[in-house]
């Protein structure tokens, strides 16, 4: 288990490197792109309701998917940082129903402001973004590490409900293997600029 978690730290390591090097007309380009490109997944049309996240820095870029989603009527959720790192959730109402929120130890994250719906408001969704560093060919997915989304998809485990698993990467970040522990989950699609990957599901 201990070397697993090298490789898992060392890979981390090596992407958000990556990461960090973009310049912002690279990641604008790239979220521009990412919302065309997951607008066409079948997972997000069909989808009445779809729990997300606001990306910071140099991660792929989520707001103009945000919106987009917004505008054509989707219920969209967006996560609030618990103390204990788990999630609640509050529905987005376009760029106006955010609010940066300053977490001990942690970057500044942008939140909704709306009425806290509970940490089991996820298990509405049809389908899930999450956050992620890399995914592979199984569709196993490296997060960052801090175990909010393990919760998520354990919540949705124990709930019995079966949303679309979706990440949005960089071309880059598909990668030949991810190192997986046994609570990882693999996902149904990896949405990159460049277009959409399916992997076959159980």
């Amino acid at each position: 288990m201990a070397e697993k978690r090298s490789t898992k730290a060392d890979l981390r390591r090596e992407l958000l490197a990556a990461r960090r090097a973009l310049t912002a007309g690279a990641v604008a380009d790239a979220a521009g792109a990412l919302a065309r490109r997951a607008l066409e997944l079948p997972e997000l049309a069909a989808a009445d309701t779809v729990a997300a996240y606001v990306s910071v820095g140099t991660e792929p870029g989520t707001l103009a998917l945000l919106d987009a989603l917004h505008s054509r009527g989707t219920r969209v959720l967006l996560p609030v940082l618990l103390p204990d790192n788990d999630l609640d959730w509050a529905a987005y109402d376009g760029p106006a129903s955010l609010a940066p929120v300053a977490h001990a130890g942690k970057m500044r994250l942008l939140e909704p402001t709306g009425p806290r719906l509970g940490p089991e408001a996820v298990t509405a969704a049809a389908a899930v973004l999450l956050p992620g560093l890399a995914v592979d060919g199984r569709g196993m997915r490296l997060g960052r590490g801090g175990g909010s989304y393990d919760r998520v998809l354990a919540r949705l485990e124990r709930a019995g409900a079966r949303p679309a698993l979706v990440v949005l990467l960089y071309g880059n970040e598909v990668v030949a293997r991810v190192p997986e522990e046994p609570h990882d989950h693999p996902v149904q699609a990896v949405v990159t600029p460049a277009g959409a990957v399916r992997f076959p599901t159980a």
